[in-house]
């Protein structure tokens, strides 16, 4: 009896998170750069070590969907840019480490130094001079100003990151990401190994499906519905042994 309440218990929980991952990428629908985030169940068939008697049901384990490109939105922004393939681009953090981001709305701050529109500087340190009329970012992540007399000068380069790992990847609101500890960053040019091109005046939409989301939240909340009459049937058995038994 003990076994069928540990088994719904168990999925009643995973279910549940299911149901929070499922909201959260709903509602980041139209957040600029976002990756939702997969559900996927694995059994648990034996105890673990140090378990008093074997656990069993199914484990949830969230995965980031990172491979799959959001459409690219075109806005004619000034200060807009995304990324055309799976790389990075790299943010100095409140602390010094590196924040991670797929682009959207650029920002300049009081010192002249382009952010991202959270407020951290981009890594490569871009300065847009007092006299700048106008900004382009080209494909390959060239940073040029053109000023009021229309003389064109190169300012900086954005270049891109790459993570071989994206279970290294912790993601945070607005489109970015945080690294585990340890992980490596691999420095590409845009253009190469993947990494993808720079789109000025484009922004990344979600990467988020809306039917596909509705789909897999209403195979979950049957399958906590399910979870939660096997509960209800195991409290009416131990009910009615309990009652045998005086």
């Amino acid at each position: 009896m003990n076994t069928a309440f540990d088994i719904a218990g168990v999925g009643l929980s995973n279910y549940q998170r299911a149901l929070d991952i499922l909201a959260h990428n709903v509602t980041n629908l139209n957040t600029t750069g976002f990756k939702r985030t997969d559900v996927r169940f694995s059994d648990i068939l034996a105890a673990s070590a140090g378990e008093p008697r074997p656990a069993a049901g199914a484990r949830l384990t969230p995965h980031t969907v990172m491979s799959v490109q959001g459409e690219m939105q075109q806005t004619g922004g000034a200060l807009d840019l995304a990324i055309d393939g799976l790389g990075f681009i790299e943010l100095m953090g409140d602390h010094g480490e590196s924040v991670l981001w797929r682009g959207g709305h650029l920002r300049l701050n009081e010192d002249g130094y382009l952010t991202a529109d959270n407020g951290l500087t981009l890594r490569a340190m871009i300065n847009l001079p007092y006299d700048s009329a106008e900004l382009e970012i080209a494909e390959d992540g060239r940073v040029l100003s053109r000023d009021g007399t229309g003389e064109t000068r190169e300012i900086g380069h954005i270049d891109l990151v790459r993570v071989m790992d994206d279970g290294a990847l912790t993601a945070r609101s607005g489109g970015y990401y945080t690294l585990e500890p340890g992980t490596r960053l691999v420095d590409v040019q845009p253009g190469e190994d993947g990494a993808g091109l720079l789109r000025h005046g484009y922004v990344e939409r979600s990467n988020v499906d809306l039917s596909a989301e509705m789909i897999e939240l209403m195979i979950i909340q049957r399958a906590y519905t399910a979870n939660a009459q096997v509960v209800q049937a195991a409290d009416q058995l131990a009910s009615i042994t309990n009652n045998l038994r005086r």
